[in-house]
């Protein structure tokens, strides 16, 4: 029996060497110097972020969780406040929100893009809706514009962990919102080697409120203002983001060759419903940190795919509103049809810059022959 080379989902080995030089040398300077923990460094990488996606402020911080948490806490969201978002995303998307004791509000999808749906939304704002979050999942915004007028005063949180370098009409996500959270979590399309994130925004009285927050409320040597955290970001981290940055405009450029390859595998199949590939909508830059397919049988076709070594993922296979500890909150099955049926279907297929020719071919015409 001959084996056969698995293909995984993700690679992150595949680095070409100039980069990891790059990386010894700058976590050697921060050794050297013995400041681990902001600095010079760290303002580096703020600058660097801030001028890629053109904000006037971006503040690193020590994840994306903590991103999402600080942008919420810096807007005021407590006990008794309501935050809307989708409930098709990453656990923390909601579990920020319940930590600060608001409640999570959601609202159905669109089922092409995976995002809010801004007709959904209107119907889940209550005169207790404290911010609207929406999440820019698996690389594509949401449609900020609706979003926006529907929200009107109600200040909008872009959480963009996932869409790093994507944009909306021309505007950078990151950049539309009141404030946004980013993640750079090692498998994101900017990965740090470990947890890390950052809070962008225009607005000078929220970035200093961020300051402020991620420094357990701080305002000088043991005075503290307001109730902060530890949201720091570590300098070894702020060092590989800020080598890798130079390189995501061209990872970003792959990512997209990469999808391009896959629907042209895929069209035949797409156009008969066999799978069904991601949709672009117009005036959005995709930036694929996932390659999301939806296919019929998920599960089975998941199989075979594995026993042919290759890797998939299933993001995300339960509804937040489903989730056990989200109980007390009241939702049913049924009652976001839209999720549910992507949360049944969704299959995200092997996808990273470096990712070679032959194997995007080879996972694609084995799905094509799973999903028969």
């Amino acid at each position: 029996m001959t084996s056969v080379i698995p293909i995984p989902v993700l690679d992150l080995t595949r680095y070409e060497e100039s980069l990891k030089g790059e990386i010894a040398a700058r976590v050697a300077e921060i050794f050297s110097s013995g400041r681990f923990i902001m600095g010079a460094v760290n303002e580096e990488f703020e600058r660097k972020l801030a001028e890629e996606i053109g904000v006037r402020h971006a503040l690193g911080v020590s994840s994306g969780t903590d991103a999402l948490l600080v942008a919420l806490m810096a807007l005021g969201v407590g006990p008794g406040d309501e935050v809307v978002t989708s409930p098709f995303s990453f656990f923390a998307s909601a579990g920020a929100i319940a930590r600060l004791g608001a409640r999570p509000v959601f609202a159905d999808i669109e089922p092409t893009t995976f995002n809010l749906d801004p007709d959904r939304l209107a119907e889940a704002i209550t005169p207790r809706t404290k911010v609207v979050m929406p999440v820019h999942l698996y690389g594509q915004a949401a449609d900020m514009d609706p979003i926006l007028e529907v929200s009107g005063p109600i200040p909008v949180v872009e959480d963009v962990c996932q869409t790093v370098g994507a944009s909306y009409r021309g505007r950078h996500v990151g950049t539309i919102g009141k404030v946004a959270a980013f993640s750079f979590y090692p498998t994101k399309n900017l990965g740090a080697a470990g947890d890390a994130g950052a809070v962008t925004t225009g607005d000078d009285d929220v970035a200093a409120l961020v300051a402020n927050l991620r420094l357990h409320g701080e305002t000088e040597r043991y005075r503290h203002s307001r109730v902060g955290g530890n949201f720091r970001l570590d300098s070894l981290q702020a060092a590989v983001l800020t080598a890798k940055l130079t390189r995501l405009t061209e990872w970003t450029a792959r990512r997209i060759a990469i999808a391009e390859r896959y629907g042209e595998i895929f069209f035949d199949a797409d156009f008969a419903g066999r799978v069904v590939v991601p949709f672009v909508a117009p005036g959005r830059k995709h930036v694929f940190h996932q390659y999301v397919v939806r296919v019929r049988d998920r599960d089975r076709v998941r199989a075979k795919l594995a026993e042919a070594g290759i890797g998939t993922a299933v993001f995300y296979p339960i509804p937040l509103h489903l989730q056990e500890c989200f109980a007390d909150l009241g939702y049913r099955e049924g009652q976001f049809p839209k999720t549910e049926q992507a949360a049944r279907e969704v299959l995200a297929l092997p996808m990273f810059p470096q990712l070679m020719d032959d194997e995007i071919d080879r996972v694609a015409e084995t799905l094509l022959a799973s999903a028969r």
